[in-house]
């Protein structure tokens, strides 16, 4: 290694300049540095709506670094070849990035480091997904944990790394390998028509992430608390979008959360909760990596759950008949994203009213959600499911005519997205139909169909399913 040899920063999830500790690294060696994503198999198989997302950030990020005199180079193929390529290329002697939690790009950083390690690359993975590695958050017996509140009780009081700035220049290098087109990627393309419909509604970029975060201080942290879970109110901070996609850090959020706090804000230690969720989702997945395709538990692999349903359609089209359940899943094809509350709703109507596996509705919002992420995907389907850790009780089912009544008493919400229930529908109701794939043949027009499954018989047939499994 050389003080001319330039250090190549593998760019993942983590598309910001501040609080980014590889970036940091790179830029503090002194050394030209060469910014790099590759589009390769993991980033092909994302669904329609995050691959769309991530092309709209890589594009931001791409300017921000023009910014401070840096380039974004492109390129699309294995990561393990084409990150060989660009060290013979370059002449780069180390390879750095911010380090994944989940199985299949664990996988994959695995080969990427025997590779370049055998090329006598320094390659090497850096924090800064995370406020605390999986592995430094133990039980007294030198175990993971495997339930929330003690995890949180574990992590509440250890010391969070503090922010680190975002570099002022970057050195290039003497020669700017050569770069793809993004557009050639064609990252947009699953989104068809609901594209236009959906970016509306997004807030892209480190710059809008920031903002987003002091706009929430300022307004809403104080309430987050007691207002939540109000579907009609708009409390919550959105930054699970830009969080995704490393467009802000969680270290930022936790010591903007801590400066609320200590400044006496009611709603920011529940803000702080919320945040340490995720890095409990993200504990477990690194832990118990099964999580993401089987049943967490033991003993729900005879479950009666069933991977086919012909009801299905009608839940993803947001037409089960159930008007919250219905408004929630239209919310997603709007804006490109849900309400936690709202979410919590349609995975119980799905998995327990229509007794559908839960992968089916991992797996749709998979596809549709910008804010997608493969731990907090999968812990949030199973705890609902009642398979997973830390999960709600079996009995646990949740009505979703009363959670209407109670998070959305004046069905502002409800209105707000489903057309059907006005003369006189909203912009954001009509948009649905605008976004909405064009073989589903919906107009607003449509009446509104019956329940799917009517609440008091699902209810009824997903305790008995419940109660056999269990005996079994």
């Amino acid at each position: 290694m050389t003080q001319t040899s330039p250090v190549i920063w593998w760019v993942r999830r983590d598309l910001r300049l501040a609080d980014n500790p590889a970036l940091h690294a790179a830029v503090s060696s002194g050394r030209p540095v060469i910014a790099v994503f590759v589009c390769d198999g993991l980033v092909e198989t994302l669904g329609a709506a995050p691959r769309w997302r991530l092309g709209l950030g890589l594009e931001e990020f791409a300017r921000n670094l023009e910014r401070i005199g840096a380039r974004l180079i492109l390129r699309k193929g294995d990561a393990v070849e084409v990150l060989r390529d660009l060290v013979r290329q370059t002449g780069a002697s180390a390879v750095w990035w911010g380090r994944q939690y989940d199985p299949d790009q664990i996988e994959r950083d695995r080969k990427v480091k025997a590779a370049l390690c055998d090329m006598g690359c320094d390659a090497k993975s850096h924090s800064g997904h995370l406020l605390f590695e999986p592995w430094q958050v133990q039980t007294g017996q030198g175990k993971f944990y495997q339930v929330y509140s003690p995890f949180w009780r574990a992590v509440k009081d250890m010391d969070v790394a503090a922010s680190l700035p975002a570099p002022k220049q970057i050195q290039a290098p003497e020669h700017w390998p050569d770069s793809d087109n993004l557009a050639d990627w064609g990252l947009g393309a699953g989104m068809n028509r609901g594209a236009d419909v959906v970016r509306a509604h997004l807030h892209i970029g480190e710059d809008a992430a920031q903002a987003r975060l002091a706009r929430f201080m300022d307004c809403n942290v104080a309430q987050y608390k007691d207002q939540r879970d109000f579907l009609d109110r708009d409390v919550c901070s959105g930054l699970s979008e830009n969080l995704t996609y490393g467009e802000i850090s969680p270290v930022a959020m936790w010591h903007a959360g801590q400066h609320a706090l200590d400044a006496g804000k009611p709603g920011a230690e529940h803000f702080l909760k919320e945040l340490v969720w995720r890095e409990f989702a993200y504990h477990l997945i690194y832990h118990t990596p099964h999580i993401t395709k089987q049943n967490w538990r033991e003993g729900w692999d005879g479950f009666g759950w069933q991977d086919t349903n012909s009801a299905v359609l009608r839940w993803k089209q947001g037409r089960t008949g159930i008007d919250v359940v219905d408004a929630a899943m239209r919310e997603m094809y709007v804006t490109g994203r849900m309400h936690n509350r709202a979410r919590m709703l349609v995975a119980s109507y799905l998995t327990k009213h229509m007794l559908v596996h839960w992968r089916v509705g991992q797996d749709w919002f998979a596809h549709c959600l910008v804010d997608w992420d493969p731990a907090a995907n999968a812990m949030g389907w199973q705890w609902v499911a009642g398979s997973g850790p830390d999960a709600a009780p079996y009995f646990r089912i949740f009505n979703p005519d009363t959670q209407a009544q109670k998070f959305d008493p004046k069905a502002r919400y409800r209105r707000a997205w489903l057309a059907e229930l006005s003369n006189a529908p909203p912009d954001t109701a009509l948009s649905f139909f605008d976004a909405c794939p064009r073989a589903w043949g919906l107009s607003a027009q449509d009446k509104r169909p019956g329940p799917v499954v009517d609440l008091a018989q699902g209810r009824k047939r997903a305790l008995d399913a419940y109660e056999k499994n269990k005996k079994s």
